[in-house]
């Protein structure tokens, strides 16, 4: 049996595994009862294991006296901001696991603010699941209710954001490829194109939940759009991933420019407009760094996870923040990594420019990361990470969040995933071969330590 990922990424496990529908339930009404009742925002991502896993999710809500609204197939940020937006709503929950093979699902918990739950509130949900849930009585138990139209809301946020012009835009005419991966983001990027007045070529924009490629947007996922931007000549192609809060751009000649250039690019354009502090994880590219330093603002870097950012942005007032997956956060539209802000940002960042997407994306500072995973079954990541500790000893370290080997030119990462039972390796330079050199003795170094 696989084991249960629990983390500030939420609840994740593989169907029929260690995620079943008494699990879900009860993780689901010991959320519920956390929050005290009330109404809850619900929603899901397009895989197959949706409809049970939301049934089981209600069934739990509800079964604690909480109400519960259904936005049906929704990306995580419309979810979230309709948990913000909705003047009742207590709390909000994404039954999707995002990135992960298409076997596994998740259940993302949402405060009043549409913000993941942090540390602390994880645990007090936790133990409330392990503990006694009080069920409520046959006379106290929740309403359900279903919304029809749950995309709107979000788009007009987007759409109305003071930086953001959409007749500018409209008169652009792009020309754009999106590649939603069969998730529940593709509807919203459609019509948001389409309001742009864009030219819109779609490739598993059908919230299906049959991934045709790998469901994370990396570079060498993304064969089918780069093939498609370059064959119909588009001005840039667009990569989600199934839950629609993380972007990936493919510039004008085909080139997948990489998902850590998304946060780059955007947070470039809005420091240009709005000067003020920024946050990103530890894991983002160095570029950030040269980008607030150009712009005159302080940086900070939280421990990966939305939830970390989000504390660290709300704490310094943040114009601007993210993660370096591609998970771009505006908080004058809402403090969550939504791909539709990225895109916007990135379009506008285009109209105003007047260059080409390669050209947007070259003039940016340039590095290289390199990232590599190894399966933890059977390894301990503490021994680990303290005998790379003590490997790296005259270095300078960082031991927040796994441990970062912090170099002159670069630095190299290790760090358990919040999401996945692996451990991520990251490795950036301002070459691809030094970036691969590092991550190659990492790797081998990591090797030896297990073997």
């Amino acid at each position: 049996m696989s084991k249960l990922m629990i983390s500030v990424a939420g609840i994740r496990g593989i169907v029929g595994d260690t995620l079943t529908p008494d699990v879900i339930a009860r993780y689901a009404a010991a959320f519920g009862a956390w929050l005290c009742g009330g109404l809850v925002i619900a929603g899901t991502d397009s895989r197959p294991s949706r409809d049970m896993v939301k049934q089981a999710a209600i069934a739990g809500l509800t079964a604690v006296g909480c109400d519960v609204q259904d936005l049906g197939i929704a990306a995580t940020p419309t979810i979230q901001l309709w948990t913000e937006k909705t003047e009742d709503a207590i709390g909000g929950i994404a039954l999707t696991a995002s990135h992960n093979p298409v076997e596994w699902n998740a259940l993302k918990l949402f405060d009043h603010r549409g913000a993941f739950l942090d540390t602390e509130q994880g645990t007090s949900v936790q133990k409330i699941f392990h503990g006694d849930i009080p069920w409520a009585p046959w006379n106290k138990l929740g309403n359900y209710h279903q919304i029809t139209d749950p995309l709107q809301l979000h788009l007009n946020a987007v759409l109305d954001c003071s930086l953001i012009d959409p007749r500018m835009i409209s008169e652009r005419k792009f020309k754009v490829a999106v590649d939603a991966v069969g998730g529940a983001g593709g509807p919203l990027i459609v019509r948001l194109m389409e309001s742009l007045g864009c030219q819109v070529i779609p490739i598993g924009c059908e919230p299906t939940g049959k991934f045709h490629r790998n469901p994370e947007p990396l570079p060498k996922a993304l064969s089918e759009l780069c093939k498609t931007v370059v064959d119909k000549r588009l001005d840039i192609g667009f990569a989600l991933d199934p839950d629609g809060d993380r972007l990936a751009v493919v510039d004008n000649t085909g080139k997948p420019v990489g998902e850590e250039y998304t946060v780059v690019a955007a947070m470039d354009f809005v420091l240009k407009k709005h000067p003020g502090p920024v946050v990103v994880n530890l894991s983002t590219t160095q570029a950030v760094d040269d980008i607030a330093d150009h712009h005159g603002v302080p940086i900070t870097r939280s421990l990966v996870g939305e939830s970390h950012v989000a504390k660290e942005m709300r704490r310094v007032e943040a114009v601007i923040g993210g993660e370096g997956n591609g998970g771009v956060m505006f908080p004058e539209v809402h403090i969550a990594r939504d791909a539709a802000v990225g895109i916007a940002l990135i379009l506008q960042s285009l109209v105003e420019s007047k260059l080409t997407s390669s050209n947007l994306f070259a003039a940016l500072p340039q590095n290289t990361i390199a990232k590599e995973k190894i399966p933890l079954v059977g390894k301990n990541v503490e021994d680990i990470i303290s005998q790379l500790h003590s490997e790296w000893n005259n270095a300078d370290l960082d031991a927040r969040d796994g441990l970062k080997k912090q170099m002159p030119n670069g630095w190299i990462q290790v760090r358990a995933s919040n999401t996945e039972p692996i451990l991520r390796i990251f490795a950036e330079a301002k070459t691809r071969d030094r970036a691969q050199e590092y991550l190659d003795k990492t790797v081998t170094l990591i090797n030896r330590i297990t073997s």
